[in-house]
């Protein structure tokens, strides 16, 4: 199986909604690769641009390290050169770049470098922990700016001279004016991709400014809606972004922002919801209550059917089943 170029990954993502398929766990709490196949069957039909293995959603900070090179290489397997596979690597620069090895040994097509484990760092610091990872691997690197690992333009620049297969900043920080700044230092070497949670909310904005791409969470349990979205945003469909927003998005977020960790809790009681459960998230994350599953319930059943096929005018179909 032949793994994309850092370029040609790059063109496969540009504008494209990529998808973070959860990570399936048994009622035993260990990775259920049968489920896992069948998430990834039934997402299929939704033509995500490429899928981000065992990832944020995907409850990476979780996972064993045997655990985490089954789940890169089921996603593999799944996908035979279908879709992009992006694997996620994160922890002390040593961990990162053993996991990003693995992943390209598996034969996924890039990594997401996720933030580093807990400790702060200077520029110089963080600029040494992506170059590391970088130099380690021949695939494409989508470096993930957010928590602890922040990125400023002057280092992206840098970064973005000496690391050829740095291909992408994951930008989940919404500092507007260090994106626009790093946009104009590096033109169009780096892809920038919106990923800050719920990227549905920002997709609009970014996409004004130069980062069309972004990453969906929702995707998991209402892909339908997601997908249709997506082409609204990609479209100027402001009709059908505010009607999402104010039927789902709205309300989606104030229950997502009750509890640290939620981004992923809500997305695995979604999909439970559904009747395609992934299981329990696992500590230290906390699963939603029953009155506020109750209320998830709602909100997608507020949406209409999920399932394809779908309409070749998708925005106008979601929008005849969305309340007005």
């Amino acid at each position: 199986m032949t793994q994309l170029s850092p370029e040609a990954l790059r063109s496969a993502i540009d504008g494209g909604l990529l998808s973070f398929p959860l990570t399936d766990f048994d009622a035993a709490d260990n990775f259920d690769p049968e489920s896992y196949r069948a998430r990834l069957d039934w997402l299929s039909p939704y033509g995500a641009a490429a899928l981000f293995a065992a990832g944020g959603a995907g409850e990476y900070f979780s996972l064993t390290d045997q655990e985490y090179e089954r789940v890169v290489a089921e996603t593999v397997a799944w996908s035979a050169g279908r879709v992009p596979v992006i694997a996620a690597a994160g922890q002390g620069t040593k961990a990162a770049v053993s996991h990003a090895q693995a992943a390209e040994c598996l034969g996924a097509d890039g990594i997401l470098l996720l933030p580093p484990y807990m400790t702060e760092a200077s520029q110089e610091g963080l600029a040494a922990h992506v170059t590391a990872v970088c130099r380690a691997v021949s695939i494409g690197v989508i470096v993930y700016n957010r928590g602890n690992c922040r990125l400023a333009p002057p280092t992206v620049a840098r970064l973005a001279e000496s690391c050829p297969n740095l291909i992408g900043i994951k930008d989940g920080l919404g500092n507007v004016e260090w994106l626009l700044r790093m946009r104009s230092l590096v033109g169009d070497r780096i892809l920038f991709v919106n990923g800050m949670p719920t990227a549905e909310v920002y997709a609009a904005a970014y996409r004004a400014m130069g980062a069309p791409t972004y990453s969906s969470a929702i995707l998991n349990f209402v892909p339908r809606t997601a997908v249709a979205f997506h082409r609204a945003v990609q479209t100027g469909d402001a009709a059908t972004c505010d009607r999402v927003f104010k039927t789902f998005l709205g309300p989606y977020l104030e229950l997502r922002n009750r509890q640290p960790g939620y981004a992923v809790s809500i997305v695995k009681a979604g999909v439970d919801i559904i009747g395609r459960s992934a299981g329990h998230v696992r500590p230290p994350l906390s699963p939603l209550t029953a009155s506020e599953r109750a209320e998830l319930a709602d909100l997608i059943a507020a949406l209409g059917p999920q399932d394809p096929p779908m309409a070749e005018d998708l925005t106008a179909s979601v929008m005849e089943e969305l309340p007005a």
